[in-house]
């Protein structure tokens, strides 16, 4: 299976789950973007990585990973977003530490907080973007904090969100979808990651 190299598009507030984001990762060379559901403190932890002026005064969780790292000569070369179940996403740590590779699960979020942090590539298959990918029809604005505030208190969107009347499980795939494509055009993006994930479910 080949491989897909994704970008860090931004972080958007989960507008259903109090303490939860969005992550949206976008294909390098494409327009699709793979919107994860993360928690709060692996959001805080992402934006950090991503404003560099932002200097936390003791080391976050991934700091003291990294430091870890790099005083016992190990490296994270790749993060490899492996496996899609039931909405979930799986990801691998591709590491080395003399010229020997390792391979370590880790939760999708956490991957990407150290892939920041190593400056590591952040690849997933093409058949997960395939099955878990959505077009976006209008631009993202980034997540990259102002300086000096809080990184996860900046919204990144003030568009209506979308609101499925009812269970997902009551509605037809045809309603999904259409409601999979206002979250979209809304920029909900965790409303979308959910929907998206009904609908791959019944596909």
């Amino acid at each position: 299976m080949s491989l897909v190299r994704l970008n860090i598009k931004g972080i958007s507030y989960s507008q259903t789950q109090n303490g939860a984001y969005a992550l949206l990762l976008s294909e390098l060379d494409g327009e699709r973007q793979l919107p994860i559901v993360i928690g709060a403190f692996e959001a805080q932890s992402i934006a950090i990585a991503l404003e560099k002026d932002i200097k936390p005064p003791r080391p976050l969780t991934h700091d003291l990973f990294k430091n870890f790292a790099d005083e016992f000569k190990i490296k994270i070369k790749q993060v490899i977003i492996h496996k899609l179940v039931d909405g979930v996403f799986y990801s691998s740590l591709i590491c080395e530490r003399d010229k020997i590779e390792e391979i370590i699960d880790a939760r999708t979020s956490d991957a990407v907080a150290l892939a920041l942090r190593f400056e590591a590539p952040i690849f997933t298959y093409k058949n997960i973007l395939d099955k878990a990918g959505i077009h976006l029809r209008t631009d993202t604005q980034g997540t990259s904090p102002a300086k000096g505030k809080d990184p996860v208190r900046k919204k990144t969107t003030r568009k209506k969100q979308v609101k499925p009347q009812g269970k997902l499980e009551d509605k037809t795939l045809t309603q999904l979808k259409k409601n999979l494509e206002k979250a979209v055009a809304n920029e909900d993006y965790e409303t979308a990651a959910r929907l998206r994930d009904e609908i791959s479910k019944r596909e």
